[in-house]
């Protein structure tokens, strides 16, 4: 029996070490639920994958982003010549379902996209915020705001708060909803939270840092993971009620060293949102753009269908 293209591409991903941790099979399986992704293929007449774009599929005629994830885009294959990536580009978008909505994130590393405005596409540029040597501590320092360096102390010399690795899954996603509710929201899927961090920690490709005053209270925490020398900041929680313990400055300090054992680049991820991208630009992270490109729009009924399918997969 011929191999599916998610077969396929399962094989290459044992090889490629190169491809982004939003493009893994494991965190699409987590982020998207297994039967609610797929991926196409470009092969060459050798057989060999020369690009693949996963895609995320909620419900019929939708491809969007799923949670946690910034981008997801096209994966080229680096024997491929930049010549020739517009014209992959283009065997993609002609390989698309019929579609009524389409949003997504593509990666800092794509650059060209002409394809999709030639075939009726929109383009906005949004931006990741992004630290691309974390080796040098001393150096990293430097780098911090006065403001991070003073909640950093105040952390430490005031409220005893003591950073530790290994927090419990559920004690981190405790603090994760409580931000969500001091704003009177609910929380982003905190079940698919919860499959990414157990997943992450089974791999041993992630790890949640915590901030504990000396009475044992956990202040602040952050959810990191990393894959192919690239640390990425995914979630994070803290009490609304100990806010003043400067502890979120100290935790995602002390993470960032922690995690500079397995990575040479640490990743914001992201935000638009102008209190969350300043916290972040204040450790020394460098702005730089990403493409988020869509075409037509989810009506009432498709948003229904489709948080109905993520719910029923992600259960």
């Amino acid at each position: 029996m011929a191999m599916s293209n998610k077969d396929k591409y399962r094989l290459v991903l044992q090889n490629e070490p190169s491809i982004p941790l939003y493009l893994q099979d494991w965190w699409l399986d987590c982020v998207c639920g297994s039967r609610l992704w797929d991926v196409l293929l470009c092969e060459n007449d050798a057989g060999q994958i020369l690009a693949a774009m996963p895609v995320y599929m909620p419900c019929k005629g939708v491809i969007t982003m799923p949670p946690f994830t910034q981008s997801i885009g096209i994966w080229f294959n680096h024997s491929l010549e930049n010549a020739n990536k517009q014209s992959v580009t283009d065997y993609f978008i002609h390989q698309l379902p019929p579609i009524k909505s389409f949003l997504v994130g593509f990666d800092t590393s794509f650059t060209d996209w002409q394809p999709f405005s030639r075939a009726g596409y929109e383009q906005t540029t949004r931006c990741n915020y992004v630290l691309p040597d974390i080796s040098n501590s001393e150096w990293l320092y430097r780098q911090l705001h006065e403001n991070v360096r003073r909640n950093i102390q105040k952390a430490h010399r005031k409220f005893n708060i003591t950073v530790r690795k290994s927090v419990p899954v559920d004690a981190f996603l405790r603090l994760n909803r409580m931000v969500y509710e001091r704003q009177n929201r609910n929380a982003v899927c905190p079940k698919v939270l919860k499959k990414v961090i157990e997943q992450a920690l089974a791999r041993k490709q992630g790890a949640i840092w915590g901030g504990y005053d000396a009475d044992g209270k956990l202040h602040s925490a952050v959810f990191l993971v990393w894959q192919s020398n690239r640390a990425y900041y995914i979630a994070a929680g803290s009490d609304p009620a100990l806010r003043h313990s400067g502890a979120p400055a100290a935790v995602l300090r002390q993470a960032i060293q922690d995690v500079s054992e397995h990575a040479g680049t640490f990743d914001f991820c992201g935000s638009m949102l102008p209190g969350v991208a300043h916290f972040f630009q204040q450790f020394g992270a460098s702005k730089t753009s990403y493409f988020v490109i869509s075409k037509g729009n989810m009506n009432l009924g498709l948003r229904i269908l489709a948080k109905f399918n993520k719910i029923i997969h992600n259960s």
